[in-house]
């Protein structure tokens, strides 16, 4: 070798910056725990009792029109030798925490108000948040969503969450965790620029700890699908997931009523656009929703829905997106049906293959002659981790250092 080492220093150098833009860039998926849903309760309508209320009519949906495991299967199209399972462990999770993360709406789901309407209902928030984490009550994750900027209303936007958090702090003396905002309708990093400068101002202002506030984006416009990565930028540290919005962007692409559903061609090119673009980023990702409830409670109906519903969720699942939103109880069973019907499915084979590979300590072919690969046994490791998370089986039960 003609080059000695240090007649390469420069080349190292280099080599070394980008390391460390990259990993500034893409710092890894983030480790607390992410949950399978968002619920979207609309302002007006949300109490301290909303999370318990809806798993209280999600029960009743359940033993009313899936008496037994038998009908798991028609019900939901879950695997019919996993029914008495999953009915058991979904019972189990609406009686125990039916709602994972809440949003309370100020957004589509509330409509515009004037001024003292909406000010009076960050009132009325403030309070039920209150007193839902006095009494223990408040999911695991919790927030707000305010109206986008994208039409104006950033002036709104930012007087409710000013009102909502200084009023929180004043009832509670402090900022219960699992606090997220959700800044829906991107159309301008600018805009999510603008926004993450306010939360740091809010920050300073109130005295709470620098980069607590922390907010999640909603990709239902085709500006945002387009230009993801220089949100992603304007949104820095602050920014910690991108949840996508079945019929804004529909609407934008000129589709039919008929035809704006999740699984449409278009959405799974915004759906891919989001997964390329915030691999590796620390930004989590959440599928849209379906607007398909229940229309009455005959079981016939229910079924139809739930049928629907799951599919969907499954479709979800199998394209890496681990989250979605749900808008009804209805949709809780049926999230939670799905979501514990695929954990389930394969789950000793995923067990097994992670164990196997710790015990050989590296690559080694499986007896059915399948090698399997390091990225492979970390995204089985991941879901069942998730699986563990979401109480579709017990910690015991994946326990991989046994």
């Amino acid at each position: 070798m003609k080059l000695t080492l240090s007649t390469l220093d420069d080349l190292s150098a280099r080599v070394e910056e980008a390391r460390a833009e990259h990993a500034r860039r893409y710092p890894g998926d983030p480790a607390e725990r992410q949950p399978v849903h968002t619920v979207y309760v609309p302002a007006d309508r949300f109490t301290a009792s909303a999370p318990a209320d809806l798993g209280t009519e999600a029960l009743r949906l359940l033993n009313t029109h899936v008496p037994d495991g038998a009908a798991v299967a028609t019900a939901f199209g879950v695997d019919g030798s996993l029914g008495d399972a999953v009915r058991e462990r979904v019972a189990a999770k609406l009686a125990r925490e039916p709602v994972e993360d809440i949003r309370i709406d100020f957004e589509d789901g509330y409509g515009v108000r004037d001024d003292e309407e909406e000010d009076a209902h960050v009132e009325r928030a403030v309070e039920e948040v209150a007193q839902a984490y006095e009494a223990r009550r408040l999911p695991y994750y919790w927030g707000l969503r305010v109206k986008s900027f994208a039409d104006g209303g950033h002036a709104r936007s930012m007087r409710t969450l000013d009102g909502f958090l200084t009023g929180l702090a004043e009832r509670l003396g402090k900022l219960p965790g699992g606090f997220v905002v959700t800044l829906p309708k991107i159309i301008a990093p600018q805009h999510v620029e603008v926004f993450a400068e306010f939360l740091a101002r809010f920050e300073e202002e109130i005295g709470l700890p620098e980069g607590m506030l922390r907010f999640e984006i909603q990709v239902e416009t085709t500006e945002s699908v387009a230009g993801l990565r220089a949100v992603v930028d304007a949104g820095g540290s602050r920014l910690s997931a991108a949840h996508f919005g079945v019929y804004d962007y529909t609407a934008a692409l000129g589709l039919p009523p008929s035809e704006q559903r999740l699984d449409h061609p278009a959405c799974e090119y915004a759906r891919h656009v989001m997964q390329v673009t915030l691999a590796g980023t620390g930004v989590r990702l959440s599928d849209g929703s379906t607007n398909i409830v229940p229309a009455g409670d005959d079981t016939a109906d229910v079924h139809r829905a739930w049928r629907r519903h799951a599919a969907l969720v499954r479709y979800s699942l199998l394209h890496g997106y681990n989250q979605g939103w749900d808008l009804h109880a209805a949709h809780l069973v049926s999230r939670f049906a799905a979501v514990y019907g695929f954990h389930l499915t394969g789950l000793d084979e995923a067990i097994e293959r992670v164990r196997a590979w710790k015990d050989a300590d590296g690559a080694d072919t499986r007896p059915d002659g399948v090698l399997d690969e390091p990225a492979t046994i970390r995204a089985l490791t991941a879901r069942l981790r998730r699986a563990v998370d979401c109480g579709a089986v017990d910690a015991g039960a994946v326990n991989l250092r046994n």
